[in-house]
């Protein structure tokens, strides 16, 4: 009877380090693998960002570009739930430094509740910006490095509708370039 309990005791203990390894080895595996995943994320987004970056770049090869804005085509698509938006960056087209102000608004004159839907107001629509104004200084001559981003944040229960903002820059406290941005939502 001793020998049937030690017997049993050997292999209780042999099972329990054999789910104690795998355990362990599950536990590394799985540590190893989200350090993969959210390394690559992180690639990922410096990758776009040295792309927006460099489209920027080529839209400043023109000297008589004082504004860039990306996507080129002003036209931002987003679905209901997306947080995404646009950037935008500034040359300074004088030789001293200025302080650059902006403000980004959707277009007073347009017709929300006829497009959007009978209760959606042009406050709802500003609301869904993430930052709708900043500053920065830009030395003379020079383009700004990083670019402005423009966030917005849509709500699920958003209409799928097309709306237009205007982008108002001052140098200054002057006038100095605006645009309009068409934000889609799908």
């Amino acid at each position: 009877m001793a020998l049937g309990k030690k017997k049993g005791a050997m292999e209780l203990s042999v099972s329990t380090m054999i789910i104690v390894v795998l355990a362990m080895v599950l536990l590394v595996l799985g540590v190893f693998f989200i350090q993969r995943i959210f390394g690559s994320a992180t690639n990922a987004i410096d990758s776009i960002d040295s792309q927006v970056q460099s489209e920027i770049q080529k839209l400043f090869a023109d000297e008589a570009h004082i504004l860039a804005v990306y996507p080129t085509s002003r036209e931002v698509i987003l679905k209901k739930g997306d947080r995404k938006g646009f950037a935008f960056s500034i040359r300074n087209s004088q030789n001293e430094a200025r302080l650059f102000e902006y403000e980004i608004e959707a277009v007073e004159s347009y017709d929300f509740s006829g497009k959007c839907g009978s209760s959606f107001s042009k406050a709802q629509a500003d609301y869904w910006m993430v930052i709708s104004s900043g500053s920065f200084n830009l030395a003379g001559a020079a383009t700004s490095t990083l670019p402005e981003l423009i966030l917005f944040d849509i709500p699920e229960e958003a209409p799928s509708c097309s709306i237009p903002y205007r982008i108002d820059i001052t140098a200054n406290g002057e006038p100095y370039a605006n645009t309009q941005i068409y934000l889609v939502i799908k």
